[in-house]
């Protein structure tokens, strides 16, 4: 019955296979490669996974090789990309995937840990603040790129000193620093910002993707006076000290001086441009306060506003006045597309209704991407286009509609009375609400009873799950029903919980939620939201892997599911949705990757 349900269930999603948004033609993709990755059990065996990629036809062959010697002893042309070696390894292996044309290897070390990729990191030291008190570094948040056009992701990783601060707190805080490594452990680059950008998860957002269409990413960031590329060149005037020291509730912000925006080679940390941040901060009390808390908070995002060519939006505000500012990077020079300002009187009702975080996708289906800004979305072309009037949140989640795609999104409240709302992304009408006395801080949605078909939706405000009509699924739920992160790692096609370095499952049997792998030796980030650097599909088969720090941060870990898997899916990131949000998961509080269709293969179920 259980299988059943669930292949019924996943037929239903596949439905509307072959539907798109965007036009396959025209969209700048990045060329990835077969992904191949090769690692230990805990048991010894090793286990390899690979990508199945767009242009695979259905039932693709596939051999695999250990040191020139075939495994298996017929071609794979069903069944997961995902290959148990049940021999011993005693010596280094190299293990190769050939089929499509589009070959690929992996080398492992006979004294590999079991489980995970080990990146050694080389943390930054740490320093004294003009207050005298002492910080060393911690490994934050991650981001992919593809930095040199082999279809490999590399990792970008932030930084972040340990007198961070969020916007609300006064104080001074150490250097942000980014860097990127290959997976073979080799440091590019690194990026000082300098001191006149403040660390904390609302001031230092980063996008990282290939925005002039050479198939090498590109990493954007807003910079100021003293920023330090790769190669060691300043932008800026590097003696000055644009930060607050008199005033106690100013002291260590940075409200004057100029403020850039920076693009940087993704292979060199190059600066190649460097232009004017829009908005500038103005005068500071215009956003609300005078101490610099809500003219302080970025947010950014990637989209295809064009429908063709990736553009970076970078943002300011949310609480009350609040810009967006697409950009485009043609390789030379940085061009701006639009401005959206609630201080044009055309938007004005829209102030005040920004989040935490944004998701970018299509959702008018117009072939070019929109921007959920909170309570309110932005078109393709800049201007307005729905306004809920819910008001700020911490959380909000793509939810996609089985069969037919359309898309969602199911947001949450702080106000004490909205609580949750799921509504329709291309116009915002609200298809059911929840409101609440409560400050709904977080909220979550994914596939994970096969019982309801779609997608479930569920919040901190009550213990029930609800299906996309409002109808309750299953109530009191018992156990840890997490609002934190959705991660697809146990091989079927719903998707688990990720909280604290677990993984948690929920059995909709027993109507409760059980842990089912917890990663030793790691730490999760930033504090109650527990996220870790990164989540999402970087290599192996369409399941999502876990990027995360040790506890002393000398060293990133990245965990990839050993559990076998019968479904052969195209890869996550070529869901242009999932991508985008990948890119935009580190933005202020981070949220997990979600897609804009349903898990779909070539032809169907395999």
């Amino acid at each position: 019955m259980k299988t059943s349900i669930l292949l019924f269930s996943l037929a239903l999603s596949l439905s509307a296979v072959g539907q798109t948004r965007y036009d396959k033609e025209q969209l700048q993709k990045e060329p990835l490669n077969r992904g191949v990755v090769a690692l230990s059990d805990n048991d010894g065996h090793v286990y390899i996974s690979w990508r199945t990629l767009p242009t695979d036809p259905a039932g693709l062959p596939f051999d695999i090789y250990r040191n020139g010697q075939r495994l298996n002893s017929k071609p794979l042309t069903t069944g997961g990309t995902f290959f148990i070696d049940e021999h011993p390894l005693d010596t280094d292996a190299t293990y190769e995937v050939k089929g499509g044309g589009h070959d690929g290897s992996w080398t492992l070390k006979a004294q590999s840990p079991a489980n995970y990729l080990s990146i050694p990191l080389d943390r930054p030291e740490g320093g004294t603040a003009p207050d005298g008190r002492r910080y060393d570094y911690s490994a934050n948040d991650a981001s992919i790129g593809d930095v040199d056009g082999d279809g490999q992701y590399e990792i970008f990783l932030k930084w972040d000193p340990r007198n961070s601060h969020d916007n609300a707190h006064p104080g001074y805080t150490g250097h942000v620093f980014f860097d990127c490594y290959r997976l073979t452990g080799e440091r590019l680059w690194r990026i000082d910002l300098g001191q006149n950008i403040r660390a904390g998860a609302h001031y230092t957002q980063f996008l990282v993707y290939d925005f002039d269409g050479d198939g090498r990413a590109e990493i954007m960031m807003k910079t100021a006076d003293g920023t330090i590329d790769g190669k060691g060149k300043v932008i800026g005037d590097p003696n000055k000290d644009w930060r607050c020291h008199d005033d106690d509730r100013r002291k260590g912000r940075i409200l004057d001086g100029p403020e850039y925006l920076s693009v940087f080679d993704g292979l060199t940390g190059e600066a190649l441009c460097t232009s004017d941040y829009v908005p500038g901060r103005g005068d500071v009390e215009a956003w609300g306060d005078g101490y610099g808390n809500r003219c302080d908070r970025f947010l950014a995002t990637v989209a295809y506003l064009d429908g063709r060519r990736a553009s970076a939006v970078f943002c300011r505000g949310y609480y009350t006045r609040t810009v967006l500012a697409a950009w485009d990077w043609d390789g030379r020079q940085l061009h701006q597309r639009w401005v959206f300002d609630t201080d044009d009187p055309q938007w004005t009702a829209y102030a005040g209704q920004g989040n935490h975080n944004l998701r970018t996708a299509d959702f008018d289906g117009d072939g070019c991407d929109e921007i959920t800004y909170g309570s309110m979305a932005v078109d393709h072309d800049g201007t307005g286009l729905y306004n809920t009037g819910f008001g700020h949140g911490d959380a909000m989640h793509i939810v996609v509609e089985p069969g037919t795609q359309r898309l969602f999104i199911w947001d949450c409240h702080e106000n004490k009375r909205d609580g949750v709302d799921l509504r329709d992304a291309r116009t915002g009408k609200v298809v059911f609400q929840n409101p609440s006395p409560i400050d709904v801080g977080r909220c979550m949605a994914a596939d994970i009873d096969p019982t309801n078909p779609g997608m479930e939706v569920w919040s901190i405000a009550d213990r029930h799950i609800y299906n996309t009509r409002g109808e309750i699924v299953r109530d009191h739920v018992e156990g840890r029903m997490s609002c934190n992160f959705g991660i697809w790692w146990d091989g079927d096609t719903l998707r688990e919980m990720l909280d604290h370095e677990t993984v948690l499952k929920y059995d909709w049997q027993a109507n409760t939620v059980q842990p089912i792998v917890h990663f030793e030796g790691i730490r999760f980030n930033n504090g109650s939201k527990s996220n870790p650097c990164l989540q999402a599909d970087i290599l192996g088969d369409w399941r999502e892997e876990v990027v995360a720090r040790t506890h002393d941060s000398s060293e990133l870990r990245i965990y990839v599911s050993p559990l076998p898997t019968p479904h052969r899916f195209v890869c996550l990131e070529a869901d242009i949705p999932y991508r985008l949000s990948v890119a935009a998961e580190n933005v202020a509080y981070n949220q997990p990757p979600e897609m804009g269709t349903t898990l779909q293969t070539p032809a169907g179920i395999r």
